[in-house]
């Protein structure tokens, strides 16, 4: 196959591009407006690879995703461009209603007039593949799971674009007939995680000196996805799911966020022991809470698993030690991503619009 992936130089798309690289024989183009959360470097070990092409471009320019895709003629489109980070969203949300709905619009209209281009042969086999997030589902009380039916009640900015986003993939499905396939996914975490996400931001800062922030009392519950269980997942779905069907992905990890932070500070103790011989545990500081802070999320992936077979490798303790080893072995990585604009500061507080 032959397949654009857009966002693909971010944390997810990466690891999508480099398994389809390195584990099948398709053909990847890469599209990617390298934001501050898009990095080439992450893709260097297949970025000379034959079957591998990038291309700088901005899903909100219709004339330049129209050239790729007409030049490329891709057999499917996984779609992964997308602002993605809730505290950004509450001091920003206008990129976040630009990118993810006008971006997600813009390219599902280009991928219809190409895919109406097609042979009768090449529409059936095609696939557009709309990658989103629990977070549309609203927020759980103390028992329950997102299903793929759920229905949506987005509480933030970021939440409320992605649900926009499904939604207007569904209706190019059912008023256009183009091939769609729609994921919603529980929280990623792993490699090349841009640090101002919860995991990769409490091990960079532990490993740094700085204080541990949790948000309210760290009683939120989130369900964790290793990224390269996720990658797989996806492609299983772009190969052999059912145009117009959802399917929920997640890791069956749930645990409040105080714990995680408990956990890294555990595997840093051992792994890489402060100079200054105290627990890593004594970072940590309480702060307040992000505005409209959704309890908790949990993941029934009973359906993927039924009808496609998938299931995560990793374990919440296998993903997690593999994630702070790498972080360890990989500081060039995260120390170019340091120097940048985002030094680790507190976002989301909502003092910007």
């Amino acid at each position: 196959m032959k397949i654009i992936v857009t966002g693909g130089a971010g944390f997810i798309g990466s690891e999508v591009v480099r398994q389809l690289i390195k584990e099948t024989e398709n053909e990847v183009l890469l599209l990617d407006k390298l934001t501050y959360a898009g990095n080439l470097e992450s893709l260097e070990d297949v970025s000379s690879h034959r079957r591998y092409r990038f291309q700088q471009c901005d899903i909100c320019d219709a004339e330049a995703i129209k050239a790729c895709v007409n030049d490329f003629k891709p057999h499917a489109i996984m779609h992964l461009a997308a602002e993605s980070h809730v505290d950004r969203s509450i001091d920003g949300p206008g990129e976040f209603i630009q990118t993810n709905i006008v971006g997600t619009a813009t390219l599902l209209q280009v991928t219809l007039d190409y895919w109406r281009s097609l042979s009768k042969e090449e529409q059936v086999s095609f696939r557009f593949h709309h990658i989103s997030t629990n977070e549309v589902y609203g927020t759980l009380g103390e028992t329950g799971l997102f299903e793929e039916t759920t229905p949506y009640s987005p509480n933030s900015p970021y939440s409320a674009s992605k649900a926009s986003s499904d939604h207007l993939v569904r209706a190019w499905f059912h008023t256009y007939g183009l091939p769609v396939l729609v994921t919603n996914c529980s929280n990623n975490y792993g490699p090349y995680h841009f640090p101002e996400k919860l995991i990769p931001l409490v091990i960079l800062n532990a490993l740094e000196g700085k204080e541990l922030p949790v948000y309210g009392k760290g009683e939120q519950i989130r369900d964790w996805l290793f990224v390269e269980d996720h990658a797989r997942a996806l492609r299983l779905v772009v190969d052999r799911g059912e145009p117009g069907e959802t399917y929920n992905i997640g890791g069956h990890n749930e645990l409040k966020n105080i714990d995680v932070v408990r956990a890294i500070c555990a595997l840093l103790d051992e792994l890489s022991p402060s100079t200054e011989g105290r627990p890593y545990q004594e970072q940590i500081c309480f702060v307040a809470d992000r505005p409209g802070h959704d309890m908790r999320y949990a993941i029934d992936a009973s359906k993927i698993e039924k009808e496609l077979g998938w299931k995560p490798k990793e374990s919440f303790d296998s993903g997690l030690r593999k994630t702070v080893e790498w972080y360890l072995n990989n500081k060039t990585w995260w120390e170019r991503v340091r120097s940048g604009v985002y030094q680790g500061q507190r976002l989301g507080l909502g003092e910007e619009s």
